[in-house]
């Protein structure tokens, strides 16, 4: 599928980059050109010690920043698909610095939406988070502003063969600033400080994340929103998992948390199709025949109200099982 084809990764040496480009490497070993695109020469030069130009001839490390729309331009020149992973991510750090994320995540992705119509792109896939539906924090409500425009993107794309979708789902686990990494860092101390006892998250892994893009990129319209179905995990649970013996200090919500998480709203239901492995959002404005992509994907509507947050979530995580999954995607030398 991707043989043959030049990628440009966006927030490229963060950890879904990574493991993106892991991922395109062993499994499309013909892709003619894979473009590491992020700001920080650091990692650049550390995720070059990894995936070699030498040993990985059609890599390419791009210094810049999505901020920066003429570099971003010149970045996409020949490329076909453009994965958006580049954010500002953390949540109070966006709030006390509210004008710094909204021009690396709106404006970022404005730069992007405009530079694939200027240069020939086929495609885009953007990430999202679970934060960007019904949000209450800076962080959610810029990335809520960018699925909205790469959304819309589609809509004044003229006879341009190009589609734009995105891909939203939850906490990674064991991605940098993650709480398992952030735990695992603290149980030495022994004391791990909680927000709340009652806090819920939904899971995904990064290959699980991975695949989610890839099923976007294979299967796409334009338009879609994709949303996993993933299982969810109280923050208590991870405590345990982690460190059972530690004593656990309840600090509060931080400004712009929520208690549970939530990936698709009441009003959401109105455009949302159950296809199996992943929920849909549709655009609400047509862009193609609904009834037509319905049957292409055997796609069912969810019911009218129908709402996924991580505190009535069906599918949850074990205690056993997040140290199974921690000692698999984590730390292999992970013992409790």
């Amino acid at each position: 599928m991707l043989n043959g084809k030049r990628i440009l990764v966006t927030g490229g040496t963060g950890s879904f980059g990574k493991k993106f480009t892991e991922h395109i490497l062993t499994k499309y070993p013909e892709v003619k050109r894979l473009v590491i695109f992020s700001r920080d020469e650091l990692k650049q030069f550390e995720m070059s010690q990894v995936f070699s130009p030498s040993k990985f001839p059609q890599i390419r490390y791009f210094i810049g920043d999505v901020r920066d729309a003429e570099r971003v331009k010149r970045a996409c020149e020949g490329i076909d698909i453009i994965i958006h992973a580049a954010a500002l991510k953390h949540v109070p750090i966006a709030e006390y610095n509210p004008i710094e994320c909204i021009k690396t995540n709106v404006i970022g992705a404005e730069n992007i939406v405009n530079a694939a119509m200027d240069c020939g792109v086929k495609q885009v896939v953007a990430l999202s988070t679970d934060k960007a539906a019904a949000p209450i924090n800076l962080y959610g409500a810029t990335k809520l502003c960018s699925d909205k425009l790469f959304i819309a993107a589609n809509n004044f794309k003229g006879k341009r063969d190009l589609k734009f979708s995105v891909v939203r789902y939850g906490n990674v686990l064991g991605s940098r600033g993650s709480v398992v990494p952030f735990f695992l860092s603290k149980r030495k101390e022994g004391v791990l400080p909680i927000t709340h006892m009652d806090m819920t998250r939904f899971n995904i892994t990064l290959q699980e994340g991975v695949d989610m893009v890839m099923h976007a990129v294979e299967h796409a319209w334009g338009g879609e929103l994709y949303v996993p179905k993933i299982p969810s995990y109280k923050i208590e649970t991870v405590a345990k998992a982690v460190a059972p013996s530690c004593k656990i200090d309840v600090v509060g919500i931080r400004p712009g948390e929520k208690l549970h998480e939530e990936m698709i709203t009441e009003t959401d239901s109105l455009n949302t199709y159950d296809c199996g492995k992943y929920y849909v959002i549709v655009p609400a404005a047509p862009i193609w025949n609904e009834e037509e992509w319905a049957k292409a994907f055997a796609a069912k509507k969810v019911p009218m109200g129908f709402r996924y947050n991580s505190g009535e979530n069906a599918d949850w995580i074990t205690v056993e099982e997040l140290r199974r999954l921690i000692k698999i995607h984590v730390d292999p030398k992970f013992e409790v």
